[in-house]
């Protein structure tokens, strides 16, 4: 068999990454986190102050972003022209300013291509918004991840919360309000299920149910979850 991909794709704090990164351990797979290489490139829009309706500029500015992942312990590390970004990109500036930075379609263009070519020679396990339906459509798995907006906001706030973050539950449940609007409207690979995806809805469940439920997945397909 050649390599596996499994497409993780969903709502903003649905957990995406959590079990992505606990499914490529169990897998022995590479996690590829998509929505870090678009927070990166936000991140460099918002430090060099990037017009985002200014076509010139962000192709420019495209030109001289360089990202990277390295892997310490199943956690995915990415630097933006050298430099660790993993903390900063993850914070509130960011997270307000994704969405709109994600709608722009030199953005996408540039980053599913390289997302493709990190997905031709290994086995991944890669998380975002289109990875199912645009970027791996032929992907061998794949689920769509969805959870209370109410549940997923106060997973979002808590996490916040524990990195020092000053901000309400209620900013929290607009910002995901906001993204979830954005994600699903945008003319450029809104965010939709695939008609193959297996809905995952974990509002009520734990992230090891979560996790038992994609290896039965797995499982169900016939691939062995301990030696793949």
């Amino acid at each position: 068999m050649g390599n596996i991909i499994i497409a993780i794709d969903g709502y903003s704090s649905c957990g995406k990454s959590t079990l992505a990164k606990a499914l490529a351990k169990k897998l022995h797979f590479i996690y590829i986190d998509s929505g870090a290489m678009y927070r990166a490139v936000t991140l460099y829009f918002l430090r060099n102050h990037i017009d985002l309706t200014d076509e010139k500029a962000v192709a420019k500015a495209l030109e001289d972003i360089h990202l990277s992942f390295h892997s310490r312990d199943y956690q995915s590390h990415i630097t933006l022209n050298g430099e660790e970004v993993s903390e900063e990109i993850r914070q509130m500036p960011v997270s307000e300013n994704v969405s709109a930075v994600s709608a722009i379609k030199a953005v996408r263009t540039d980053m599913v291509k390289q997302q493709q070519r990190l997905g031709r020679s290994k086995n991944i396990v890669m998380d975002g918004r289109d990875i199912g339906t645009k970027v791996f459509p032929d992907a061998q798995l794949k689920f769509f991840m969805t959870a209370d907006p109410k549940i997923r906001a106060e997973r979002r706030y808590n996490e916040l919360i524990t990195k020092g973050e000053s901000i309400t539950l209620e900013e929290v449940f607009e910002n995901l309000a906001h993204r979830d609007y954005q994600d699903t409207t945008r003319e450029e690979s809104p965010l939709v299920r695939a008609e193959d995806a297996i809905i995952l809805d974990n509002t009520n469940l734990t992230e090891e149910e979560q996790l038992q439920f994609a290896i039965e997945k797995v499982k169900a397909l016939g691939w062995n979850s301990e030696t793949a």
